[in-house]
């Protein structure tokens, strides 16, 4: 094979981006369910919490997932096979090498954490090797971000709006024309798996 030019990335994909607000309790658990523990690459998650209480949404998924799953802390490096939520009223953000941050830098749509800074962040740092995913949620958050995604040359696969418990997220991203897949929440995991399993090939 030869050496790949300066500048140039491997042909596979390093990360998976989630965005969900309300209803996404259980479609974290019907998407993470259905990941396999050895999932050669890091889940980064976004769901909106209440940030006036403590969280438990990493060990209720934790219990419920074959992967590890965390809340995200400063300066840690995402490994495969890991889920790394953000904590309550704070920014997730990725950097070069997988080094994930934390922000307390102003609301997004009324939002902290948002959806739109983490595949912002992703399509920076990743660019065609990100996949960024959008499930049931109310509003519009995630709808900038995919785009982002998906001006790197990412992919993009949003949760059918039909099938979701609450449409405004999926409709958002799947309105702004970046979506690759609009799917059933229960045939995301398997999109997810073939094409990290396929691009590593």
């Amino acid at each position: 094979m030869p050496p790949q030019p300066p500048g140039a990335v491997p042909d596979n994909f390093a990360v998976v981006a989630v965005a969900t607000s309300a209803g996404g309790i259980h479609g974290l658990i019907t998407l993470l369910g259905g990941l396999d523990a050895e999932l050669p690459v890091p889940v980064l998650v976004v769901q909106h919490l209440d940030p006036r209480h403590r969280t438990v949404l990493a060990e209720i998924l934790d219990r419920r997932a074959n992967l590890a799953v965390k809340l995200a802390e400063q300066d840690e490096t995402a490994q495969a096979g890991t889920v790394y939520i953000a904590p309550p009223d704070r920014h997730l953000l990725v950097g070069p090498g997988g080094t994930l941050s934390l922000s307390r830098s102003e609301l997004v749509h009324f939002l902290r954490p948002s959806a739109d800074l983490l595949f912002e962040s992703v399509a920076g740092a990743y660019g065609p090797r990100a996949i960024a995913v959008v499930l049931t949620g109310t509003g519009n958050d995630g709808a900038m971000g995919v785009d982002a995604v998906k001006s790197r040359g990412g992919t993009v696969i949003a949760q059918d709006p039909q099938s979701a418990e609450f449409r405004g997220m999926p409709e958002a991203a799947v309105g702004t024309g970046a979506v690759d897949f609009v799917l059933p929440l229960e045939e995301i995991p398997a999109v997810i798996r073939g094409l990290v399993e396929i691009k590593k090939q």
